[in-house]
């Protein structure tokens, strides 16, 4: 179904929720929906001015904790990064038999390693990733420790992944306290694909037909809209086999497993967000731990929304109610999205409507009213949110509406992120405003990590092209830095 038609239904229940939810909030807050696509706020009726609090053009206060060296080698490996042919070669070279040239190989990985993955990755295990965090946390940022694995195929892989990723939690009793605000993981990691894409597939016609039973089924929260994706299942899935049934019981148990941990260690574990293929079972799994895990007004549980698609607004409203109904309080990482050209390439090949929003604005628009929605929620509820952007203009807008609700750095429901060597300006302009602002930092070996962070180059070329206000700002710091020196 068509997002168009959904959305005058989604819209009445903004206007109910949005009136209940701001009742007891201060005169200067906004009562409309702020999921409201059909509102656009003029950003000059804000009580704050958004030009006011990032102060992104004091380029010397904003790089202070920067040393000369790390800001030369950030500016050439953006400009580098910038460069699609550059993506290309990477990625057509990372899949070529060259690859399987010990020589060719140990040379290419040598050159990725001193150069992209420096800037982009943390090091080689949790204890070489524990001195960049430990380095992070000196400047005032703190770290989302990303295991960069994914795509398990079996379920050895997928305990040998789970082994990892308790590792890696562990591994943050030694750090500074705080300095690691999240663990992240990909569900795809610790259950075989195979199994997710069965499990979404089913989950996707018990939607569409309320009779059909599926008795694995753990309690969780609503996992699609009417306007949700449905083309991947086109005709009614056989039921899992009984060693499907094992397996699946065998992937709870590990993220149960890691859930615990997390508690224990007193982290946060943010479940990432994939292809649409596979989300309906990720967010069956991430739904179903928080509704297990999450206690008290402190989710240790994350979902993700990813806001290029047409249906993220709608869902995340139907599962914020049904959670604040059971009393299960909900945290979220917005993001806008990861896995555009593949989504599109597939629904071109069924002949179907892409699930993305029809243009960048939309996209926009989506992750503003989102963040909006999940502040009011932080500021006066259970909610809890991280706002992962590296748009300037959603940054300086979701910085004054946190501002204006009163949500500052005190407040650990509220994190800004950004991915590690990128957007370091916002990050910088951000933490001086007195925001909790973290750092993705993807961290394994250099063949392991790669790999995933080329995936991620080519699904977001807008991404790194757009890092041009990025690179603009570290070359007007290196001539500073060189005037002062000569002078």
């Amino acid at each position: 179904m068509g997002s168009r038609t959904a959305w005058p239904k989604v819209l009445q229940y903004f206007r109910f929720f949005t009136r209940t939810a701001n009742s007891d909030a201060p005169p200067s807050i906004s009562p409309f929906s702020p999921l409201n696509l059909e509102q656009n706020s003029n950003p000059t009726t804000t009580a704050i001015s958004t030009d006011s609090i990032l102060h992104l053009n004091d380029i010397k206060e904003l790089f202070s904790s920067v040393s000369t060296t790390e800001l030369l080698r950030s500016a050439i490996n953006l400009h580098a990064a910038a460069v699609e042919p550059m993506v290309d070669l990477g990625t057509w070279l990372m899949n070529s038999k060259l690859m399987n040239t010990a020589v060719l190989r140990e040379a290419m990985l040598g050159t990725v390693r001193h150069t992209f993955y420096e800037q982009f990755c943390a090091g080689d295990d949790p204890s070489s990733a524990g001195l960049k965090v430990t380095k992070l946390w000196e400047s005032g940022l703190s770290a989302m420790l990303d295991y960069a694995l994914e795509h398990a195929t079996d379920n050895e892989s997928c305990d040998r992944n789970l082994e990892g990723f308790l590792r890696t939690v562990e591994s943050t009793k030694s750090l500074p306290k705080s300095s690691v605000s999240f663990v992240i993981v990909k569900i795809t990691a610790i259950c075989p694909m195979a199994l997710l894409e069965r499990a979404s597939d089913l989950l996707r016609w018990e939607h569409r037909d309320k009779s059909f039973h599926l008795p694995w089924k753990l309690n969780t929260l609503p996992i699609f809209s009417d306007s949700s994706p449905f083309y991947h299942t086109p005709t009614k899935p056989d039921p899992l086999t009984p060693e499907e049934e094992r397996d699946l019981n065998f992937a709870h148990q590990r993220l149960q497993k890691l859930c615990q941990k997390c508690s224990e260690a007193n982290v946060p574990l943010l479940v990432d967000a994939e292809e649409t293929s596979v989300q309906p079972a990720i967010d069956y799994f991430t739904y179903s731990a928080a509704i297990a895990h999450n206690r008290e007004n402190n989710p240790i549980v994350y979902g993700t929304i990813q806001t290029y698609l047409k249906d993220s607004g709608e869902r995340l409203l139907r599962t914020v109610n049904s959670a604040e109904e059971m009393g299960v309080p909900v945290g979220f990482k917005l993001v806008r999205g990861a896995y555009m050209g593949s989504e599109r390439e597939v629904a071109a090949s069924l002949g179907v409507e892409s699930p993305i929003h029809d243009t960048i604005e939309q996209t926009h628009a989506c992750f503003n009213d989102c963040a909006s929605f999940l502040l009011e929620k932080t500021a006066f509820g259970s909610g809890a949110v991280v706002l992962a952007t590296h748009n300037i203009e959603s940054g300086k807008k979701a910085a004054a509406k946190a501002r204006e609700l009163g949500i500052g750095k005190e407040n650990q429901k509220l994190q800004f992120a950004q991915l590690y060597g990128m957007a370091d300006a916002l990050s910088f302009g951000l933490r001086n405003a007195g925001f909790n602002v973290s750092k993705y930092m993807p961290f394994g070996p250099v063949d392991m990590v790669i790999p995933y962070l080329l995936r991620r180059a080519a699904e977001n070329r807008g991404l790194l092209s757009a890092s041009a206000i990025d690179r603009q700002l570290l070359r007007k710091e290196l001539k500073r830095r060189l005037k002062a020196a000569i002078v």
